[in-house]
């Protein structure tokens, strides 16, 4: 056995030697992994950035979370809401008549995906530009120096390579409560909230954080009745107090219900609704949704890039 295991390891370390050597592999093609990749090629590094994203037609698509469901999205569809709920209750005062205004979510959403096809595109053309090397699939680790990567949904080997340098920037991830498991079109995590094609009569929000509120604004302008339960006693509690209030206010006067104190208990979809359980200062409560979101912050993707016998250590 020891010997068997002797040659089997002999032959990884051949197999490795005859891989392609860059200076530096970067690991994801976010906003923190491309911008490393020019700098390091713009240093005359050889450099290779390796990402897995894909767009809704199982393109490569760069830029990460940011770009494909995260800021960029975000803020497309917080600018089209803003404008449609300026038009419809802001103009009057201003003596501007616009008569009956209504909304094409579809085409809001198409505007917003070709905001975000434009720069993720962008991204491609400046790695091109600075001559980084591109290779799309998901990257494992299997030494210090040693990367292979496999198709993202076969799981089959499409490439191997070695590095002096690896640096990893993999991003993160929604993360997800065992009481309130995803369901297409009723229970979301925060990228597909960004996805809806029509607007909810009522919404649900768990988690009254950066991400939550900013979903809760979007769709509260564009006309849905919003609810967000949050766990923590305090409202922003890791920012400022007086900002925080002013923010609370700002919500509020938005129409956001803002519920602090609120811990989810479950969350189930019955009869084409979700009927969610929390426990508040009066005691259990239950709310009914048209839709819920799940947005109670973000996990690294990190774990699964490699395993502990590289002794690599982790924050």
């Amino acid at each position: 056995m020891i010997m068997a295991g002797t040659k089997k390891s002999t032959a990884k370390k051949a197999a490795r030697a005859k891989r392609k050597t860059w200076d530096v592999a970067v690991i994801g093609g976010g906003p923190g992994g491309y911008v490393a990749a020019i700098r390091c090629a713009q240093n005359g590094l050889k450099t290779v950035c390796i990402d897995e994203w894909t767009d809704h037609e199982g393109r490569p698509s760069l830029g990460g979370t940011c770009l494909n469901v995260g800021c960029i999205p975000s803020k497309a569809l917080l600018e089209s809401s803003h404008l449609y709920h300026q038009a419809k209750q802001g103009m009057d005062a201003h003596g501007i008549a616009t008569g009956a205004v209504k909304i094409d979510v579809k085409a809001m959403q198409a505007r917003k995906q070709q905001v975000v096809s434009d720069l993720c595109g962008g991204v491609d053309m400046l790695l091109k530009a600075n001559g980084v090397e591109r290779i799309y699939g998901r990257a494992h680790l299997d030494s210090i120096n040693s990367i292979e990567v496999s198709e993202r949904k076969t799981h089959k080997v499409v490439d191997s390579l070695n590095a002096d340098n690896i640096i990893i920037a993999t991003g993160s991830s929604p993360v997800r409560l065992p009481q309130a498991k995803l369901t297409d079109g009723y229970i979301l995590d925060s990228a597909a909230a960004l996805e809806m094609d029509a607007v909810p009569a009522r919404l649900g929000i768990i988690g009254a954080g950066a991400i939550g509120l900013e979903l809760g604004s979007v769709w509260s302008r564009l006309g849905a009745e919003v609810v967000l339960l949050e766990a923590m006693p305090d409202f922003l509690p890791v920012a400022d107090k007086k900002i925080a209030a002013l923010a609370r206010r700002s919500y509020a006067k938005q129409g956001l219900d803002i519920r602090l104190n609120a811990r989810l208990v479950s969350a189930e979809v019955k009869k084409r609704k979700v009927h969610v359980v929390y426990e508040g200062p009066k005691g259990e409560q239950t709310e009914i949704f048209d839709r819920l979101v799940v947005a109670v912050g973000r996990k690294p993707n990190s774990d699964r890039l490699f395993g502990e016998e590289l002794g690599i250590e982790r924050d």
